[in-house]
């Protein structure tokens, strides 16, 4: 079993700044992508950021220049720096792990409960 902890999600003027962590824990024997994603109300869950176990990231095109992605593989954690927030980025933001699990060495793909993200005007 692996299991996701978010955290860092809240309500924060157009032009802040939030940072979301994501730690994993459980039966881990390698963690692969680590990646965030998030859903607007009526819309569909998209891909925002993600990260490779050897460092190279992927945004989407609409948050590039403002959001960072980066891990810290010692604590299996994933971080998403946030700047220049827009109303537009108001979402429940979740964190997904991809990885081989110990014991095993069977493939898993988790995903965390999603944590809110509001951007006032």
């Amino acid at each position: 079993q692996v299991q996701l902890v978010e955290s860092g999600g809240g309500l924060v003027q157009a032009g802040g700044s939030l940072r979301l962590s994501c730690a994993a824990s459980g039966s881990i024997f390698s963690i692969n992508a680590m990646g965030w994603y998030r859903q607007a109300p009526g819309k569909q869950r998209e891909l925002v950021a993600v990260i490779t176990s050897g460092g190279s990231t992927n945004y989407a095109d609409s948050v590039k220049g403002r959001f960072t992605i980066s891990r810290d593989n010692a604590k299996n954690t994933v971080y998403l720096q946030m700047n220049s927030l827009k109303p537009e980025d108001t979402a429940v933001y979740y964190c997904n792990v991809e990885g081989i699990r110990r014991i095993s060495f069977t493939p898993f793909n988790s995903w965390g409960q999603g944590t809110q993200v509001t951007v006032s005007s």
